[in-house]
């Protein structure tokens, strides 16, 4: 019988993945999955006694499928059906709740939007009352998601629920480690963790913000598939909170440095007429960076004709942001390449590191975002 449960187990899910599904298929795949996973531990854990005679079947138990099979079913599984199994005994626990399982889970929901910074913040927090209990993660004095990820790490660190009284003590004394990959996730996805990345437009698409991209802190509102934005104070302007930021603007930081510092630039000699760039930017020395886009231009003594074209040879490089009505202060500025240190007065604001955007996608995000009309 057991051989069965095997043989049937593999050629389901070898069979499901030899098939090119449609998109609106592969929910119902999963679910398959899923439904096909908890049939057979059902199976195996409440054997039936429709033949007495078949003492075998009372013996077979799910962990008696080698471990390569048993893997792969868990794999398969989503966040929540890895949960749910982790509930059956004190041995599926300790397989579903592994960082190898979650982290794939954790890469594929979060890995564009966390950076080197986020990963260490949530270090840092493991070893401080910072993680669940700090101020600075609450707004009206009440902690945000606390009773939510309380719920969800009981569900899963409670499995003596289902063993008999000898092993419940044993098994409450156990918790879900708060260093595991699961973990992490759980607190990011009950937004729990504030973790830092940067914003697109930040404040609704301020237009003054308009083609840009900011430093903040964000919370996960898993009711809305949405962020709450927290900014860092711009001089005496006090922290600014933007809710519904969707995962369309964000990004984890391109830069693993503070936005108070100033980047050193390492392909200002590479930059010619048509290049798109980032270029730090703001407003006085008290407020923090922001990474605004735009394009190189051609000096005003060359004619635009890329035959002709020297602009890239020469010392000084012009900036333009065409976001911005022809006129506008803020439509062009120049830097000096070989000697770029931050540059600008209090009047039009400070000029920053440059990166030069080489990826297909970032450009087309900055397109993307484009905005509606010419700004003044």
């Amino acid at each position: 019988m057991l051989l069965y449960f095997i043989i049937s187990c593999l050629s389901f899910f070898f069979l499901s993945k030899s098939f090119s599904l449609p998109p609106r298929a592969s929910e119902t795949k999963t679910l398959l999955s899923f439904y096909f996973s908890k049939s057979l531990f059902t199976k195996t854990l409440h054997p039936t006694t429709s033949d007495p005679a078949s003492p075998v079947d009372h013996q077979m138990s799910v962990l008696d499928l080698p471990d390569l099979a048993l893997d792969r079913i868990l794999e398969l599984l989503p966040p929540s059906g890895l949960s749910s199994m982790a509930r059956v005994c004190s041995s599926l626990r300790e397989r579903c709740v592994s960082d190898h399982l979650w982290e794939k889970h954790l890469i594929t929901k979060w890995g564009k939007v966390l950076g080197p910074a986020a990963h260490r913040e949530w270090k840092c927090s493991l070893s401080s009352s910072y993680h669940l209990d700090s101020p600075s993660h609450q707004i009206g004095g009440h902690p945000l998601g606390f009773d939510k990820i309380i719920s969800l790490i009981r569900s899963v660190s409670s499995v003596f629920l289902n063993d008999d009284d000898n092993k419940r003590k044993r098994y409450a004394a156990s918790s879900l480690p708060l260093d595991s990959t699961m973990s992490f996730y759980l607190s990011l996805e009950t937004g729990r963790f504030w973790f830092p990345a940067q914003v697109y437009n930040r404040e609704n698409g301020h237009v003054g913000f308009m083609l840009s991209c900011y430093d903040a802190e964000l919370s996960y509102d898993t009711l809305t598939d949405t962020f709450q934005a927290r900014y860092p104070p711009h001089g005496r302007r006090a922290v600014a909170v933007e809710k519904g930021v969707t995962w369309e603007r964000l990004r984890a930081a391109p830069i693993d440095a503070s936005p108070h510092h100033l980047h050193v630039s390492d392909s200002l000699n590479e930059l010619k007429p048509g290049d798109h760039i980032e270029i730090q930017w703001r407003r006085n020395k008290e407020f923090p960076y922001g990474w605004w886009y735009g394009i190189v231009g051609h000096l005003e003594s060359c004619d635009g004709n890329l035959n002709h074209c020297h602009c890239h040879l020469n010392e000084m490089v012009v900036l333009e942001f065409n976001q911005y009505t022809v006129g506008s202060r803020w439509r062009r500025t120049m830097i000096n390449k070989r000697d770029h240190r931050e540059e600008g007065n209090e009047e039009e604001g400070f000029y920053g590191g440059i990166r030069k955007l080489s990826c297909k996608e970032e450009i087309a995000m900055w397109t993307r975002l484009w905005p509606s009309s010419i700004l003044e």
